[in-house]
């Protein structure tokens, strides 16, 4: 089992960067803006600015930047709009967006199983009888599953709830809120530098949730016929 961490910033690649130099650098500048982006301080406020998300958002064709880039910069942006202003908690988010979109990822594996926990009624059994290590990562993976599918996938699960009575948003919510919040006092959560943020993401989770409702529409509504992301809804409906 492996916690996320909000490491997307320190993950950038080449062509991250060669990305950022040509929509913000002009060829006189190029070079001091190499020199800002690898200043820390410096690097957060060059990835605030509005024209990397908007070019980032509107490019129609396929995009040479890493799953680590591209999600920050929108993350942030969106959350940032919401009044939650905490670079961690966006780096955060953004790293479990760029996790979870790999199938994989969604699935939860603990010690001792062959079988991974694909559903929230499983994952919930499971912390009946789970050591304490083990509940803490049983309790972060329900808080980032609840909040990226009600963070991305919002109409399909009000779609659910009316045509199978499955569970609503507030569910989701309520999940999401209540695991991050046990989470974030967790001796674990402090060794990893997390309680801060599950803490936010407890006393937010509506307006992350929202957030990332905004995103999904945005990123959802440029054309592509079936993105990514949604093959791991689909596989939640089975």
């Amino acid at each position: 089992m492996t916690v996320i961490q909000p490491n997307c910033r320190v993950q950038f690649t080449a062509e991250d960067i060669g990305f950022i130099m040509a929509v913000l650098g002009k060829k006189e500048d190029a070079t001091s803006l190499a020199l800002l982006l690898a200043d820390p301080e410096s690097r957060d406020l060059i990835l605030d600015n509005d024209q990397l998300f908007h070019a980032l958002l509107e490019q129609r064709r396929c995009l040479a930047v890493s799953a680590h880039l591209y999600f920050y910069v929108l993350v942030r942006h969106v959350l940032r709009q919401s009044g939650i202003q905490d670079r961690a908690v966006a780096d955060y988010v953004a790293e479990m967006l760029a996790e979870f979109s790999r199938e994989e990822r969604t699935r939860l594996v603990t010690p001792g199983q062959t079988q991974p926990l694909d559903y929230f009624f499983d994952m919930l059994a499971a912390l009946q009888t789970a050591d304490d290590h083990t509940a803490f990562f049983i309790r972060a993976h329900i808080g980032n599953h609840s909040l990226f599918l009600s963070g991305v996938f919002p109409e399909r699960i009000r779609a659910r709830a009316e045509r199978r009575a499955c569970p609503s948003l507030s569910y989701y919510e309520e999940l999401g809120r209540m695991n991050y919040r046990v989470a974030s006092g967790h001796r674990l959560a402090r060794r990893y530098e997390l309680a801060p943020i599950f803490e936010t993401l407890s006393n937010r989770f509506a307006k992350t949730r929202l957030a990332l409702n905004d995103l999904a529409d945005r990123i959802f509504s440029i054309g592509e016929p079936e993105p990514p992301l949604l093959q791991v809804f689909h596989k939640q409906e089975n």
